[in-house]
């Protein structure tokens, strides 16, 4: 509506909802990965309606983890503000490449459309990074919590046999996600 208002009416759009001040603060990274996520995307500015964008703001703790995860509608750019981070991703089957990269402030890496990747804070102090989505709502699958966290579980024996782990061990992990 307001896109439309912008092009026609001009005045009847406010600045509101072109404008977030969030992105500045830190995020708490007291949690089992030691990083936080904070979303900027059409649920907190309305003027990313239609314009195939959104932003996040990453905060690491030392040794902090981004866990392996994937964008199912969206590749990633993410630029590296404080810190130093062990990034990567992975390739499709059936090579499965790894690619990795260690970047410092001011680096910039892309993450391709839909394929698994993480970043790792290797410092001992914290770090932080900004990453553009080509999506207003990008989404996120973060695999561990996808199958081991999964409602309802996925078959401990289906996992043991894909995994080639223990049944024991699968439902272990079920029962930390």
């Amino acid at each position: 509506v307001c896109k439309w208002q912008i092009l026609q009416r001009p005045k009847a759009c406010s600045y509101r909802r072109f404008l977030l001040f969030r992105p500045k603060q830190a995020g708490n990274t007291s949690n089992p990965d030691g990083s936080n996520v904070t979303m900027i995307n059409i649920d907190q500015i309305l003027g990313l309606n239609t314009l195939g964008i959104s932003l996040v703001r990453i905060d690491y703790a030392p040794y902090g983890v981004n866990p392996p995860h994937t964008h199912p509608r969206g590749s990633e750019i993410l630029l590296v503000v404080e810190g130093a981070l062990y990034v990567g991703f992975v390739m499709a089957n059936p090579n499965n490449r790894l690619f990795t990269k260690i970047l410092n402030p001011g680096d910039v890496f892309v993450f391709p459309f839909g394929l698994i990747h993480f970043q790792f804070n290797i410092g001992k102090t914290a770090a932080v990074a900004f990453a553009g989505l080509s999506s207003q709502n990008a989404g996120v699958i973060t695999i561990a919590n996808a199958v081991f966290g999964s409602n309802p579980p996925i078959n401990p024996d289906v996992l043991a046999k894909a995994f080639q782990l223990n049944k024991n061990v699968v439902k272990y992990l079920q029962s930390r996600y």
